[in-house]
C-alpha cells in the first residue's frame, strides 16, 4: 500500500484519474441506491427493483459494443462527456418530483440513459491506465484503483442510505448532479501518452480516427477479441465468473427488500456499505497476495458464500451487515489479481477489446440474475432467494477444485500466456 501512495503522489495523471474515478463512482453509488429504493418505496415490488436494476448493470452486457470503440477513439473527451451527460440526466427526477410527475415510469425513462452513459467505463479504465502507469507499477496501480472503484464508494452505499433515511431520495439526486461535475472536471486534467508496451506502438497510427474506420474495423476488433481467448482456460475462468456474477445480479435486486424488512433504509445502505468494504479489504490485501497461487485464490471465494448464507439467518442486523462485508473480501482479493493478470499476459494494444469480450461474457449474468432474482423473491420470499444467492460463490471454489489445471495456477508474479493456454497475437502461425 506505501508503493500505491508513492504511485499516486508521484504521477500527477493517475492521481487526477484516480480522483476521478473515486468520485465519479460515488456518484453512480448514490444515484443506484437511490434509485432502487425509490423503485421499491414506489412499488413495493422486488421484480420493478430487480427490473431497474438490471438496466443499471446493462453494460457489463454490453461492454463488448464499447471495447472497440474503446480502444480506437480519443479516450478523454468519452471519459468527460460520460460524466455531464450523467450529472445532467440525475437532474430530471427531482425536477419530477418537485412537479408532482415522480412515477416507476419516470424511473424507467431515466435508467437506461444512466446505463449508456457509464458503458465505456469498464473497457476503457484496463485500456488507459497502461497509458498513464509504467508497466512495473500496474500492481499497485490496480490495487488504488480497485480501492476507489470497489471499496471507497462504499461510504457512499451507506450514506446513501442514511441520506435517504432522513432526507428523503429526491434530494440525494441534487447532492449526486456535484459529483459527477467534479469528476468531469478532473477527467478532462488528464494528458494521455501512448502506451508504455512496445507492442501497442505496433498498432498505433498517427492519424486521427474517423467514424467510418471505426466501424469498418469493429467485426475485425471483436473477433481479435475472442479469438485471443477461444481454447484458452480463460473460457473456464469467465465460466465460474458468470456464475457468480447471476447470483451477484439476484442480490442486488432484493436488497432493498432485504435491508428494509431488517431495519429500513439505513440497514439497505449499510449492506452496500459492508459490500464496499469487504471488496476495499480484498483490494489491499490483493497486491500482497500475488505469490499466492491463483488457483488458491479462486478456492477462498467458498469462504465467501459461507459468510453470505451466516449473514442471512444472522439473529441481528449489525452481526448481518459484518458478515455479509466478510463475503466480499476474497472477491476483492481475485478481483485486483484477475486486472493485473489480464495486463501481463494480453497484449496492451488489445486489452479494450480482450476486456469488454470477457466482462461482456461473464458480467452478461448480472442484469439476467437481477431479473430472476426479483422474480424469485416474489415467490420464495426474499430470505430464502438471498441464502440461494451465496451459491455463486460456492460454484466457483467447487468447480476450481475438481479441475486439476485450474486448481494449480501458478501465482500472478509468475504467469505466463502458456500457463492459460493462452495465444497472444505475436504468438500465432501465420495463415
Amino acid at each position: 500500500m506505501i508503493a500505491a501512495k508513492r504511485l499516486v503522489w508521484r504521477n500527477r495523471d493517475f492521481r487526477r484519474f484516480l480522483a476521478g474515478q473515486f468520485t465519479t463512482n460515488a456518484g453512480d453509488s448514490l444515484y443506484t441506491v437511490a434509485v432502487l429504493w425509490l423503485a421499491f418505496e414506489l412499488s413495493g415490488s422486488t421484480l420493478v427493483t430487480g427490473a431497474l436494476n438490471a438496466i443499471l448493470l446493462l453494460p457489463w452486457l454490453l461492454q463488448v459494443v464499447a471495447g472497440p470503440l474503446v480502444d480506437r477513439l480519443p479516450l478523454g473527451p468519452v471519459l468527460v462527456g460520460s460524466q455531464v451527460v450523467q450529472g445532467v440526466v440525475v437532474l430530471v427526477l427531482p425536477l419530477a418530483a418537485a412537479t408532482g410527475h415522480l412515477s416507476v415510469g419516470v424511473l424507467f425513462v431515466v435508467a437506461p440513459v444512466l446505463m449508456l452513459a457509464t458503458l465505456v467505463m469498464a473497457p476503457m479504465e484496463t485500456a488507459l491506465l497502461p497509458r498513464i502507469v509504467d508497466d512495473e507499477r500496474l500492481p499497485e496501480a490496480n490495487s488504488a484503483l480497485a480501492t476507489v472503484t470497489l471499496g471507497l464508494d462504499m461510504v457512499f452505499d451507506a450514506v446513501g442510505g442514511g441520506f435517504i433515511a432522513v432526507f428523503g431520495a429526491t434530494t440525494l439526486f441534487l447532492a449526486d448532479t456535484v459529483t459527477f461535475a467534479v469528476a468531469a472536471l478532473l477527467f478532462a486534467g488528464i494528458s494521455l501518452g501512448p502506451s508504455q508496451r512496445p507492442e501497442a506502438t505496433e498498432a498505433t497510427d498517427d492519424s486521427e480516427p474517423t467514424l467510418g474506420s471505426v466501424l469498418g474495423s469493429y467485426r475485425a476488433d471483436l473477433r481479435a477479441g475472442v479469438e485471443v481467448l477461444r481454447g484458452s482456460l480463460f473460457v473456464e475462468l469467465i465460466l465460474t465468473t458468470a456464475v457468480a456474477n447471476f447470483t451477484t445480479g439476484v442480490a442486488l435486486a432484493i436488497l432493498p427488500a432485504f435491508g428494509d424488512a431488517i431495519g429500513g433504509p439505513a440497514v439497505y445502505g449499510l449492506l452496500l456499505g459492508a459490500l464496499g468494504i469487504g471488496r476495499l479489504v480484498g483490494s489491499v490485501v490483493g497486491p500482497y497476495a500475488e505469490g499466492v497461487p491463483y488457483g488458491t485464490v479462486l478456492v477462498s471465494h467458498g469462504i465467501g458464500a459461507g459468510c453470505w448464507v451466516a449473514a442471512v439467518f444472522a439473529p441481528s442486523p449489525s452481526l448481518t451487515v459484518v458478515l455479509f462485508g466478510l463475503a466480499w473480501v476474497p472477491i476483492g482479493v481475485s478481483g485486483v489479481l484477475t486486472s493485473t493478470l489480464n495486463q501481463r499476459v494480453f497484449p496492451t494494444h488489445l486489452l479494450g477489446r480482450v476486456s469488454a469480450t470477457k466482462g461482456t461474457a461473464s458480467g452478461a449474468t448480472l442484469p439476467l440474475g437481477s431479473l430472476v432474482g426479483g422474480l424469485v423473491a416474489e415467490a420464495l420470499g426474499t430470505t430464502t432467494t438471498m441464502a440461494l444467492a451465496a451459491g455463486g460463490f460456492g460454484f466457483t471454489a467447487v468447480y476450481v477444485l475438481l479441475r486439476p489445471r485450474l486448481r494449480r495456477l501458478p501465482a500472478v508474479e509468475v504467469a505466463e500466456p502458456e500457463d492459460f493456454d493462452l495465444q497472444t497475437e505475436t504468438e500465432r502461425p501465420e495463415e
